[in-house]
C-alpha cells in the first residue's frame, strides 16, 4: 500500500516541475509554456484519480 501512496505523490512532484518550468519559460516560448502547463494539470488530475482508484479498489474492500 505504501508504494501506491509514494507514486501518488510522485505525480504531484511531476506537476510541480511542469508548472514551475512553464512559468519560467512564459516570456520566451508560448508553445512550450502551454504544453508544460497542460502536463502539469494532467499530472494533478492523475494524482486525484490514482488516489480515488486506490481507495475504492484496495482500502474499501478490506
Amino acid at each position: 500500500m505504501k508504494l501506491y501512496k509514494f507514486f501518488e505523490y510522485g505525480y504531484l512532484l511531476i506537476a510541480l516541475f511542469f508548472i514551475v518550468s512553464g512559468i519560467m519559460k512564459f516570456s520566451t516560448d508560448s508553445k512550450k509554456t502551454t504544453l508544460y502547463l497542460f502536463f502539469g494539470v494532467i499530472a494533478i488530475f492523475m494524482f486525484f484519480f490514482k488516489r480515488w482508484f486506490r481507495k475504492n479498489r484496495f482500502e474499501n474492500r478490506k
